[in-house]
């Protein structure tokens, strides 16, 4: 049944690559609820491609550092000396314990169970009763690192040995996103939830406009409606799109001095696939980091940012609610969907046009260009 499944879902990729946005259809239920889908894409997708993990300026002096859990390696992202943020391993080298919890500022990584200790670098610093050992080695012992890359104050980790760099790929999305300087916003907000939602999903829920106008009807369609988005051409890592602000919508902050007219009006919705989902607008923006549980469970770290040092307490608490609003309205969806995706009668759908679904489409054939091979084999 696997091997059909699979092979099902295989052609429904290909398909997506040859199809034109006003022939999609959505994908087959395995691609939403197989488990066996779900650890390929843990293995081809988080273990080998740039997954987001935060943000720099959470991290501004050295010492701060914050965990992070991609799939099955626990990591932990520290600010250096020498000013450096680096990705390292977070499993103690002598016994496997972990070492850090949640985020905070230290002056050595010290594991809680026997008190080894490791400075900002990853480099051990004490072993405690460990000098007599004939074998070990203190000082060629230290915490793995991983490639790290910044990119508009975005923090890019990468698990597999000598990585391609991530921004060459995402050139046309710097053209895109250059004048908001996002780099110089201030994260105020962050919060970590489960969502009883698959990872997809929930990517493909931010990242459309068709349910804008009809599910936050309150909350964000009167200030980004469905009828003012529109696609913007995918690239080889990313996909994306606009989401117009209202011309009747009152905003009192107004960005970056670097922006236009038509760039301080508009909200470019991004995804840098497989981990990373963001609302980029001159005033303030909003990230996700995505990772997967299960096949109905997914980890969101997520954030505001704000450009600006004059941004009024009371004005940041509004954006923070306004957020958990539309949120809470797309996560009773989610929820929902995981149940009316494993019934016996769910059928594949067809795509709205490109300015609603589109993105939706942009992602399928990202999967499918990293995906199909393995899908392939795993079919025998």
């Amino acid at each position: 049944m696997a091997h059909d499944s699979f092979a099902h879902l295989g052609e429904a990729l290909k398909d997506s690559e040859k199809l034109g946005y006003d022939e999609a259809w959505s994908m087959p239920t395995a691609y939403y609820t197989d488990p066996a889908v779900l650890a390929l894409e843990r293995e081809r997708l988080f273990g080998r491609e740039w997954v987001c993990i935060g943000r720099a300026d959470e991290l501004p002096n050295p010492g701060d550092y914050l965990t992070f859990q991609l799939c099955d390696e626990p990591v932990v992202v520290i600010r250096g000396d020498d000013n450096k943020i680096r990705v390292l391993s977070n499993v103690c080298r002598h016994r496997g314990a972990i070492i850090a919890e949640g985020s905070g500022h230290t002056g050595r990584l010290v594991c809680p169970y026997h008190h080894w200790s490791y400075d900002r670098s990853g480099q051990l610093a004490a072993a405690p009763k460990m000098t007599t050992h004939p074998t070990f080695d203190a000082k060629s012992c230290r915490l793995p690192e991983f490639a790290c890359e910044e990119w508009h104050g975005f923090i890019f980790t990468n698990l597999s040995d000598n990585p391609p760099a991530l921004g060459p790929r995402l050139q046309g999305l710097d053209a895109l996103i250059k004048n908001y300087h996002m780099e110089q916003m201030t994260t105020r907000y962050v919060i970590e939830e489960v969502w009883p939602s698959n990872w997809k999903s929930f990517i493909e829920n931010f990242m459309e406009a068709y349910h804008l106008s009809p599910l936050h009807k309150t909350t964000l369609a009167p200030m980004n409606p469905t009828k003012l988005c529109s696609h913007i051409p995918a690239g080889e890592a990313y996909f994306a799109y606009n989401a117009g602000f209202s011309p009747d919508l009152p905003r009192s902050y107004k960005g970056h001095p670097d922006l236009t007219d038509a760039e301080a009006m508009n909200c470019v919705m991004m995804a840098v696939p497989p981990g990373l989902v963001s609302g980029c607008s001159g005033d303030y923006s909003s990230f996700i980091c995505v990772q997967p549980e299960s096949v109905d469970k997914v980890r969101v770290r997520m954030g505001l940012m704000f450009y600006g040092p004059t941004w009024e307490q009371k004005d940041v608490d509004f954006a923070v609610d306004l957020f958990h609003q539309y949120m809470a309205e797309d996560k009773v969806v989610l929820a929902n969907m995981v149940r009316g995706l494993k019934s016996r009668h769910y059928s594949r759908g067809p795509l709205a046009p490109a300015d609603f679904e589109g993105p939706a489409l942009d992602f399928y054939r990202y999967y499918s260009r990293r995906m199909s091979d393995a899908l392939a084999g795993a079919a025998g």
